[in-house]
């Protein structure tokens, strides 16, 4: 008779912990790399800084944080200076002396289109998720897809009226890392999720899911009704014959 209120509130102090742990946890990591950000700008920003300028001069402990300020304000100025003839002027002069540097431009020419891809609000970034049968029929992997552009590889692959689409598979739980792919536009299925979810989906391992949707659609806006692992197998415009019998059948 004793053993259960014993037992009960055994119970009751594990779920405790564990409510206090999913609202710590989270909390922790983020505290953690935003200080740790925090203190890689200032280890590099603050050496460079005048001890004049600096109040860790004039208070006896170190200010942290003062050393983003500082650089948060040199790369605005920078960006107002570039914004004119004469800042344009001088880009432009840097960045032909680093185009006569065999290694160097390649990489500042890579980094400097990754970064204007990334920043800019020109719709060349990913615009839906979607899935794709990988690394075999029957088995769906998430992708990124990016908007379709005409490339060297259209033109020697595509089919008719079927062209090949560039799609991003990231790797689990790192979703910088991953494989680009090109495939046939009837062979991505989109789903309704936003990049956002995607990305959440893919850091957690499938543990942390968006919303399920009703339906999906392909890329050619055809719905699809019914879940992912059992769709219909009737036939479907968008989906070549091979790819819908391959389907596994409840």
């Amino acid at each position: 008779m004793s053993d259960a209120p014993k037992t009960s509130g055994m119970t009751r102090l594990r779920n405790y912990f564990l409510t206090g742990f999913v609202v710590c946890a989270p909390l922790a990591i983020t505290a953690y790399i935003a200080w740790s950000f925090i203190g890689w700008v200032d280890s590099w920003v603050k050496p460079y800084i005048p001890a004049r300028y600096s109040p860790d001069t004039y208070l006896p402990f170190p200010v942290p944080g003062f050393g983003l300020i500082v650089a948060l304000i040199l790369i605005t100025l920078i960006g107002f200076l570039t914004a004119n003839i004469v800042g344009r002027a001088i880009v432009g002069f840097g960045e032909r002396l680093l185009g006569r540097m065999p290694l160097v431009r390649g990489i500042y020419g890579s980094l400097k289109q990754i970064f204007e891809t990334v920043l800019s609000n020109k719709g060349d970034m990913f615009r839906q998720v979607g899935l794709v049968e990988y690394p075999r029929k029957g088995v769906w992997s998430l992708v990124f897809v990016a908007s379709e552009k005409e490339t060297e590889i259209n033109e020697k692959l595509d089919q008719e009226g079927d062209p090949l689409i560039a799609v991003f598979m990231p790797c689990t739980p790192n979703p910088t890392t991953g494989f680009l792919m090109y495939v046939l536009k009837s062979d991505i299925v989109l789903l309704d999720m936003t990049i956002e979810d995607g990305a959440k989906l893919i850091v957690s391992a499938g543990l942390v899911a968006p919303e399920v949707k009703s339906k999906m659609v392909t890329l050619n806006g055809e719905p699809i009704n019914g879940t992912v692992a059992n769709p219909p197998l009737g036939p479907h415009p968008a989906r070549r014959s091979r790819t819908a019998s391959s389907r596994p059948n409840k």
